[in-house]
C-alpha cells in the first residue's frame, strides 16, 4: 500500500495558525500527537476529501453528528427548502412542534422538550433544571467524563495518570484550560464510575445537598467504557431513594445506539436527558429532553438561535429517516462486521484488543482484552501509545479514526466494501506495528 502524502495540509496548516488561534477552530480539530492536521476540502457519504485530493473511509464522522453520512440528501433537500423560507426567525413555527412532538414519542424520559444549540449549553441549562426543580446545588460527575467546555463542566475530564486523579473516595478535582474558574467547581462532587457502592456512600452522607447525577450512559469520551450489568438501573434506583435527579447525557449515544438512545437500549429512564451531535445529521442543534414536572421547574431557555428553523428542519428529516425500517438492525450488523474482522485481524498478529460495539458505536482499545471498569483501570491498562501509533498509520492509508480515545463513529452510508477496504488497511498496519516500523 502507498502512503497518502499531504504537503498542502501541513502548508495550509502554516498559513493558517498565523490568524487561528491554535490553527484550528477547535482543539478537537488537531490531535496532540500531529505536527499538523490533515485539511478536508468535502465530505460525502462514508468518506472525506483533503486539500491534497486523498479519499479516507471516515469513522470520525465529525465527532459524532454525521450518522447519514456526510451530505445526507434527506437532510439538504428540507434545509434547502428552508432557506427559501428563513435561515432565521425567532419564533414559533409548525415544524417546531412536529419535532417536539416526534421527540416526546420516541424518547423514553421525553414527556416536555426543550432546546439549544450545542451539547454544553444543554447540560449547562439540564444542571440549571435540576437545581430548580430540588432546590439543591450540587452535582456529582465521574471521573472521565465529558459534559461540555464551560467552567463548571470541564473538570476532570481527562488525567495523565491514576496518580493525578487522586484518593479513590475522595478524588482530586481535575481543570484543564487556563482562565477556567475553579470556583465554579465548588458545587460539583467527582466520583469513579460504575461504582454503586461509593456513589451510595456519598448519598448517604449528603444528598440534602446534591441536586443531581449526570452521566454519560456509555462512557464514550473516554474509553470507551461499558455500564458494568446493572449498574444504569442502579443509578436510577439509588436518584429515586435519594431525590436526587437523575441526567443522562447522551451527545453521544443519542440515536446512535438505539432510536431512542441509550435508555431505550438499556431500558433505564433518566428524569432528563441531553442530545446534540447526531440529532440533526450534521447542523448544530440540541435538545433537553424530560420528565413533565422537571422540566416545568421554572427554568426557560433563552438564546437567540434556539430552536433555528434550519435546525429543526434538518433534525426532523434525520429522525424520520432513522425511523424507517431496517436501519438501526443494518447498522449493527455492518459495526459488527467491522468490529468483529478488527477482533479477528489482533488475534491473527497478536495484538491485545478490546473491541466491541453497540448500534453505530464501535469500541477499540489497546492493551485490554475485557472492558475496563472505570476510568481508573484505563489509564492504568490501555496501551494509548499503541493505539494512537494504529490511528496515525491507519490515517497514512486512507482510513480515519478518532485520535486517543477508541471511539468508532459508523453512518447508514458505511457499506461492506468499505469494511472490507478497512480491514485490509488495519491487517497492514497491525504487519507494521509487528514489524517495529
Amino acid at each position: 500500500m502507498e502512503k497518502f502524502k499531504t504537503e498542502k495540509s501541513k502548508a495550509l496548516f502554516e498559513q493558517t495558525r498565523l490568524v487561528l488561534v491554535d490553527g484550528v477552530a477547535s482543539s478537537f480539530h488537531k490531535a496532540a500527537d500531529e505536527d499538523y492536521p490533515v485539511c478536508l476540502e468535502r465530505g460525502y457519504g462514508s468518506k472525506v476529501y483533503d486539500v491534497d485530493g486523498n479519499e479516507y473511509i471516515d469513522y470520525i464522522a465529525a465527532f459524532g453528528p454525521m450518522l447519514l453520512g456526510y451530505c445526507p440528501d434527506a437532510v439538504n433537500q428540507v434545509v434547502i427548502k428552508q432557506l427559501a423560507k428563513g435561515s432565521q426567525l425567532a419564533a414559533a413555527t409548525p415544524e417546531l412542534y412536529r419535532l417536539s412532538k416526534l421527540l416526546t414519542e420516541i424518547i423514553p424520559c421525553a414527556e416536555k422538550v426543550s432546546y439549544q444549540n450545542s451539547g454544553t449549553e444543554a447540560n449547562l441549562h439540564a444542571f440549571r433544571l435540576a437545581r430548580a426543580y430540588t432546590g439543591k446545588q450540587k452535582l456529582i460527575k465521574f471521573e472521565g467524563q465529558y459534559h461540555g467546555w464551560a467552567d463548571e463542566e470541564k473538570v476532570s475530564i481527562d488525567a495523565d495518570s491514576v496518580r493525578d486523579l487522586g484518593d479513590r473516595e475522595a478524588p482530586r478535582k481535575l481543570y484543564h484550560s487556563k482562565g477556567q474558574r475553579q470556583e465554579t467547581a465548588d458545587d460539583v462532587i467527582i466520583l469513579p464510575w460504575n461504582d454503586l457502592a461509593l456513589l451510595e456512600q456519598v448519598l448517604s452522607k449528603q444528598a440534602g445537598e446534591i441536586a443531581a447525577i449526570i452521566t454519560e450512559p456509555i462512557m464514550c469520551d473516554s474509553g470507551p467504557i461499558l455500564p458494568q450489568p446493572g449498574y444504569l438501573a442502579g443509578l436510577r434506583e439509588l436518584a429515586t431513594r435519594y431525590r436526587v435527579v437523575l441526567i443522562f447525557d447522551e451527545v453521544i449515544t443519542g440515536f446512535r445506539v438505539a432510536l431512542g438512545g441509550a435508555q431505550q437500549y438499556y431500558q433505564v429512564v433518566p428524569d432528563l436527558a441531553v442530545f446534540a451531535k447526531a440529532i440533526a445529521g450534521g447542523y448544530p442543534f440540541a435538545a433537553i429532553a424530560g420528565k413533565r414536572a422537571v422540566m416545568d421547574a421554572g427554568v426557560h431557555a433563552s438564546g437567540t438561535f434556539n430552536g433555528n428553523p434550519v435546525g429543526v428542519a434538518a433534525a426532523l428529516a434525520t429522525l424520520e429517516t432513522l425511523q424507517a425500517e431496517g436501519v438501526y438492525e443494518r447498522l449493527e450488523f455492518i459495526s459488527r462486521l467491522l468490529t468483529e474482522g478488527i477482533t479477528a485481524l489482533a488475534c491473527k498478529y497478536q495484538e491485545t484488543v478490546f473491541c466491541t460495539c453497540i448500534g453505530s458505536i464501535g469500541i477499540l482499545v489497546f492493551g485490554m482484552n475485557k472492558p475496563a471498569a472505570d476510568f481508573r483501570e484505563f489509564l492504568e491498562q490501555a496501551a494509548l501509545l499503541r493505539y494512537q501509533q494504529f490511528v496515525k498509520k491507519a490515517r497514512e492509508y486512507g482510513v480515519r479514526f478518532t485520535a486517543r480515545r477508541g471511539r468508532i463513529y459508523l453512518s447508514t452510508q458505511h457499506t461492506e466494501a468499505d469494511i472490507q477496504k478497512t480491514l485490509q488497511v488495519i491487517e497492514q498496519v497491525f504487519a507494521e506495528l509487528q514489524g517495529g516500523l
